[in-house]
C-alpha cells in the first residue's frame, strides 16, 4: 500500500499544478484530452474508495464526470484514506469494470490501483510536457504487475484501460518495457502527436 500511496501522491502533486488551460491539451490516451484523463482518475478513485468500503457494485461511485484539480484531490485523498484502513488487504473489493460476478482479494485489487496510477502519473506529467521516471522500487514490482497483464483483443475494446502492447525497443530501460507493454510510447510529445497513442 505504501508504494500505491507514493504514486498517487505523484499524481496529486500534478494536479495541483494543472490550469483550466491544461485541462484541454492532448493527453497520451487516444481521443482524450487531459480534462479526460483527470475524469477518468477521479472515477477510479471514487470506485476504487467505494469497493474498499463494500459497495464497489454501486455503480454510480464508478461514473465519469468532468473533474476539476480540486474534485481529483478530493478523490485521490477519499482513496488513499480508504485503502488505509485496517484489514483492508483482506477484504473483498468488488471491482464492476473487470466483473461483477466475484470480488478480488484486497491485496490484489490495490495492485491493480497501483499499476493503473504508477501508468497514469506518467500520462498526466508527459501530457504537459514533463518527465516522470519513477524509482527502482516502483518499477520493479509495476514490471512484475504488468507481465502478467493479457495482451489481448480486448485492449482494443473502446474503455480498455490499456492498448495493445508495443514492440520492445530493446533499451534496457525498465520503465520504458512497462510502458510500451501498455501500449505507451516512452517518446510521446503532445505536440508530436496530437492525437495521443494509447488509452
Amino acid at each position: 500500500m505504501q508504494l500505491d500511496e507514493r504514486v498517487v501522491r505523484v499524481s496529486i502533486d500534478i494536479a495541483k499544478h494543472l490550469t483550466s488551460a491544461d485541462l484541454d491539451r492532448p493527453s497520451t490516451c487516444a481521443g482524450w484530452t487531459v480534462g479526460d484523463l483527470l475524469a477518468h482518475m477521479t472515477a477510479q478513485h471514487n470506485g476504487f474508495a467505494a469497493a474498499a468500503n463494500g459497495i464497489g457494485l454501486e455503480l454510480q461511485h464508478w461514473q465519469v464526470a468532468p473533474a476539476t484539480p480540486e474534485a481529483y484531490v478530493r478523490s485521490a485523498e477519499r482513496v488513499l484514506q480508504a485503502f488505509a484502513a485496517d484489514g483492508v488487504t483482506e477484504r473483498s473489493f468488488h471491482l464492476p469494470e473487470f466483473t461483477t460476478s466475484r470480488g478480488f482479494p484486497g491485496a490484489q485489487a490495490i495492485g491493480f490501483h497501483f499499476i493503473d496510477y504508477a501508468i497514469h502519473s506518467w500520462d498526466l506529467a508527459r501530457s504537459l510536457g514533463h518527465s516522470y521516471d519513477p524509482a527502482d522500487d516502483i518499477v520493479e514490482p509495476a514490471y512484475e504487475i504488468t507481465a502478467a497483464i493479457p495482451d489481448g483483443p480486448e485492449r482494443l475494446q473502446p474503455n480498455s484501460p490499456f492498448r495493445p502492447a508495443l514492440e520492445d525497443a530493446g533499451d534496457g530501460n525498465k520503465w520504458h518495457a512497462v510502458l510500451r507493454m501498455l501500449g505507451r510510447d516512452p517518446n510521446w510529445r503532445p505536440d508530436a502527436n496530437p492525437l495521443g497513442s494509447s488509452a
